[in-house]
């Protein structure tokens, strides 16, 4: 009998063009991921220096784009949250059966978007929903690290038998099971967070 639901944003409730980003850098020179490019996304998304600084760093990878256009090329992510989703998040919170908690990969440039696309008052319906609401960049941790999901289960004296765990990152749902969290891999295109009820 499951108590808990933990669930991820993006892809399962706001929509994302995961590729568009790339496809940007990839009009700048980028080639691969060479390791510290990557330890600074990685570093960013853990809230380890401020948007400024990683826009920043950015330019250093990428000298022939401007400032903005780095901004605008990073958020380009982000997509649209249907009105759907919302709602049903919305009657999940009412009927009280379970314990949400939001655990997203979010960094402070791509949350700043969201709240500009999704306009203030739905992001605030959005997060009201939950009992806890955990971005990356402000705990410190991202999946799917070990370390983040026991943050979750022992803040909130959460049993991991008692708690199950949506995102669309295969990497991230194998994380979780191994502390003993079961999880659904959702499938984006083809399954939707809607359908939670018949998987739980």
């Amino acid at each position: 009998m499951f108590k808990n639901i933990i669930f991820d944003f993006g892809d399962i409730f706001i929509n994302l063009d995961k590729q568009a980003p790339i496809r940007e850098m990839q009009k700048w020179g980028l080639k691969d991921f060479e390791p510290s490019f990557t330890e600074l996304l990685f570093s960013y998304e853990k809230g380890l220096m401020d948007s400024e600084t990683f826009i920043h760093k950015m330019n250093g990878f990428f000298p022939t784009a401007n400032k903005q256009q780095i901004k605008t090329g990073w958020n380009s992510i982000i997509l649209d949250f249907p009105e759907y989703r919302l709602e049903f998040i919305e009657q999940l919170a009412r009927e009280k059966e379970y314990n949400l908690i939001l655990l997203s990969n979010t960094n402070a440039l791509h949350i700043e978007k969201v709240i500009e696309n999704m306009e203030k008052g739905r992001f605030e319906r959005f997060k009201k929903c939950f009992d806890k609401f955990y971005l990356s960049h402000e705990i410190n941790y991202r999946k799917p690290d070990a370390e983040i999901y026991r943050f979750v289960l022992d803040t909130n004296h959460l049993k991991a038998s008692e708690t199950f765990f949506v995102d669309d990152t295969l990497e991230n749902t194998l994380a979780a099971e191994k502390l003993g969290i079961t999880s659904w891999n959702l499938q984006v295109g083809q399954e939707d967070i809607v359908q939670l009820k018949s998987k739980i």
